[in-house]
C-alpha cells in the first residue's frame, strides 16, 4: 500500500470525527441545560455513570473527569450491577446511562431499578429516540447520528468521539458553574507533573520562626549577624506595630558597605528597601518565580487577603527551583 493511501485513510477518519463533533455542537441546547441542572441540584446524592462496551469505557472517563473537577462521581459496571452492585445506588442519586442504541440488555436492570425509585434521577444519553433508555429517562440527551469511520461503518469511532466530547462539556460546564478553580483542582491531583505545575507559594514558603524577621531599630552590625545566621540572604523588617516595613538583602549590604565606611552603626530602617514586593499565598509558585526573574531578586514576602504589610511567609528562589518548577 502506498504511503499517500495510508495518509488518506487517517485523514478521512479525522474528518469524519470532526464532522461528528460539529453535529454534537448543534445538538447542545435545552436538553443539555437540563442535564447540567440535574447534576448541579444533586446535593445529597452521588453521580453514577454506567455503560456497556465502548460506551462503558467512555463512561469511566466521564466519571474520572467529573470527580477531578469538583463533581464526585463513580462508574458502575452494568454487569456487576445485576449481581449485587446495584446496592451502591441509593435515594437522591443520579444515574447517567450512556448507550448508543439505548437497548443494551445489561442496562435494562439499571433502568428498571431507577424507574421504581422516584428519588433516583435517570439521565439517558443515547442516539435512539424510540429506545428503552430514552423513553424511561427522567432527563434525556439525544446524541447525533454520525457516520463511523472505516469500511462498513460498524467500528465505534465517531460515536465514541462524540460521547467523549459530551462528557467533557458536561464536566467543564459544571466546573465553571461551581467556580472550581486551579487551586481546588490541585487538591485532587497531589502527585505527578500536574501537581508540580499547580504548586502555590503557600506550598513552598517558610512560616513562623523560619521567616527572617528583625526589628527596624537594630543596627547594621546586628543585621549582618542575623543575615548570616538565617542563611537566606535577606531580612524582613518589622516596625513597632509588627507590620512589615522593609527588606534588606545581602546584595544591599554589599552596596552599603562600599559607600559607607562606618555603615555598621547605621539603623537598618535607614538603609532598608521600603515596601518590599509581597505576593499572595495562593499565587502559583511558577508565577512567583517569574516575578523574581523579572525583578532580579531571590526572595519574596508572602501575604494573604491583600494585607501586604502583614507578612505570613517568606519564599526563596531555591525553594521553587528545588521543587522542579521553572
Amino acid at each position: 500500500m502506498k504511503n499517500k493511501n495510508l495518509l488518506k485513510i487517517a485523514k478521512d477518519v479525522v474528518r469524519l470525527e470532526a464532522d461528528s463533533l460539529k453535529k454534537l455542537q448543534s445538538n447542545i441546547g435545552k436538553s443539555f441545560e437540563q442535564v447540567i441542572k440535574t447534576i448541579l441540584n444533586c446535593k445529597n446524592g452521588k453521580v453514577i455513570i454506567s455503560g456497556v462496551g465502548k460506551s462503558g469505557i467512555v463512561g469511566k472517563k466521564w466519571s474520572a473527569t467529573l470527580s477531578s473537577t469538583g463533581t464526585p462521581s463513580f462508574f458502575l459496571d452494568a454487569s456487576n450491577a445485576s449481581h449485587g452492585d446495584m446496592g451502591q445506588v441509593t435515594s437522591n442519586d443520579i444515574i447517567i446511562l450512556i448507550s448508543l442504541s439505548g437497548e443494551s440488555n445489561e442496562l435494562k436492570n439499571i433502568i428498571q431499578y431507577a424507574s421504581r425509585n422516584n428519588n433516583i434521577k435517570l439521565i439517558g444519553i443515547t442516539s435512539k429516540k424510540d429506545s428503552l433508555l430514552y423513553k424511561n429517562a427522567n432527563v434525556k440527551f439525544l446524541l447525533p447520528n454520525v457516520k463511523e469511520a472505516g469500511p462498513g461503518g460498524f467500528v465505534p469511532t465517531s460515536s465514541t468521539t462524540v460521547q467523549m466530547a459530551l462528557g467533557d462539556a458536561i464536566a467543564i460546564t459544571c466546573m465553571k458553574y461551581k467556580k472550581f478553580n486551579k487551586i481546588d483542582f490541585k487538591k485532587f491531583h497531589p502527585s505527578g507533573s500536574l501537581s508540580i505545575k499547580l504548586k502555590t507559594v503557600e506550598d513552598l514558603m517558610l512560616v513562623g520562626k523560619k521567616i527572617p524577621f528583625v526589628k527596624e531599630n537594630i543596627n547594621m552590625k546586628t543585621a549582618l549577624q542575623n543575615i548570616e545566621k538565617k542563611g537566606l540572604g535577606a531580612l524582613v523588617i518589622k516596625n513597632r506595630l509588627n507590620n512589615t516595613s522593609g527588606i534588606l538583602t545581602d546584595g544591599d549590604l554589599k552596596r552599603i558597605s562600599n559607600i559607607k565606611i562606618d555603615y555598621k552603626n547605621l539603623k537598618i530602617k535607614d538603609v532598608m528597601k521600603k515596601k518590599p514586593i509581597s505576593v499572595d499565598k495562593n499565587m502559583l509558585a511558577a508565577h512567583a518565580l517569574s516575578i523574581m526573574n523579572t525583578k532580579k531578586i531571590t526572595s519574596l514576602c508572602v501575604h494573604e487577603n491583600k494585607k501586604k504589610n502583614k507578612t505570613i511567609g517568606f519564599i526563596h528562589i531555591h525553594a521553587i527551583l528545588n521543587a522542579n518548577i521553572n
